[in-house]
């Protein structure tokens, strides 16, 4: 007996579930239609993979003449909070007023990068904060020291460069080496020059009401300035922080405080962490786990920046990996009103929120306006 025709269907499936997951939430379809399937892309250990699965379907299910297309996705209606546009913007400002400022007293904001170790990541970002200084001008200094390097001498040259007048800002490349003390290097970046916004008193400042910190910390700096520049109202809106960390949790937490939101933190203790993250207008997340906070944790409308910046295995990548962000893309952007990519999103910032705090140290040790 000659085999039935078959027609094929394609359903594109964009899930954070493993496959598994995805297919079976199909399969009572399947079986009422006697579908029989297959990933187009193979096995996947990722979330948020797009993939395809190709069905066939026997003639007394649908119509011989037809090609069925079925999606099983909704368009993504939030708005992409572009980070590489706005730092343009950044740069093109602090461009023109470091040209102002060499124009009107003769003075070129300078930046000193410490860097010990032979990091290809650290190496990486160094880098880029170099070129990325010299694009707007900013003098920029950097010491490269062995892995074997002492504290001592660490610390020396972040005295040195505490004295220098060419030099406005003072950033020390983490992570140190371990056996070094890395509140002790730190700390000895003096308050004026501290860029990174790391220093305890810069922090003790940032926390408390009627006081103001010299700098804040470049990447909660930026968090706050993208929603400043996409109009996104902070005032009496409910925020809520994932991760708690000194660099970037705790300080966003306390920015998103200053500007008036009602502000709470969900940690690694937290318990039912989405049923907070569900009461939020606006979510920034720091906490580095892939994918972590779903579509299901996020209130309707709400604005969302994903500081995560996580490398998962990607064999169809030819670097073997992909970035993705604390939040899963491709579910929060159907809840969510606007949204920050990964990359792209708040990454850029961070870099531009660091010259845009060298030129701030400049300007303040200068007195221009």
């Amino acid at each position: 007996m000659a085999s039935s025709p078959v027609t094929m269907m394609k359903i594109k499936v964009h899930d954070c579930s493993p496959p598994s997951t995805a297919a079976a939430r199909l399969l009572p379809f399947f079986r009422r239609h006697q579908i029989h399937f297959r990933s187009s892309v193979g096995p996947l250990q990722n979330p948020c993979f797009p993939r395809t699965i190709i069905t066939r379907a026997s003639r007394s299910s649908f119509s011989s003449s037809s090609v069925i297309t079925a999606s099983m996705t909704t368009e993504a209606s939030a708005k992409v909070i572009d980070g590489k546009k706005i730092a343009k913007d950044v740069r093109d400002e602090i461009t023109a007023e470091i040209s102002r400022m060499k124009d009107s007293i003769g003075v070129v904001p300078g930046l000193a990068v410490v860097l010990v170790g032979d990091r290809k990541d650290s190496a990486t970002y160094v880098r880029n904060k170099k070129k990325a200084c010299e694009a707007v001008g900013i003098k920029s200094y950097e010491v490269c020291l062995p892995e074997d390097s002492t504290e001592e001498e660490v610390l020396k040259y972040i005295s040195g460069f505490n004295d220098d007048p060419m030099v406005h800002g003072i950033l020390v490349q983490l992570p140190l080496p371990s056996h070094m003390n890395e509140q002790n290097i730190l700390n000895a970046v003096c308050i004026e020059k501290d860029v990174d916004g790391f220093h305890p008193l810069n922090i003790g400042r940032l926390a408390m009401r009627g006081r103001e910190p010299l700098f804040v910390p470049c990447t909660p700096k930026g968090c706050i300035e993208l929603l400043h520049r996409y109009n996104v109202e902070i005032k009496g809106k409910r925020a809520v922080v994932v991760g708690r960390s000194n660099i970037v949790g705790t300080p966003a937490a306390l920015l998103l405080q200053r500007e008036d939101a009602t502000v709470s933190i969900v940690h690694s203790r937290t318990k039912k962490p989405e049923e907070i993250t569900r009461q939020a207008d606006i979510i920034i997340s720091a906490v580095g786990q892939p994918n972590m906070v779903r579509g299901s944790w996020i209130k309707p409308g709400a604005v969302i920046i994903d500081v995560g910046i996580n490398p998962v295995e990607d064999a169809t990548n030819p670097r073997g990996y992909r970035l993705v962000g604390d939040v899963c893309y491709e579910e929060a952007s159907k809840v969510a009103s606007a949204i920050t990519p990964v990359p792209g999103g708040v990454g850029p910032m961070t870099i531009a929120m660091l010259l845009s705090n060298t030129l701030l140290s400049a300007k303040r040790i200068h007195n221009f306006k």
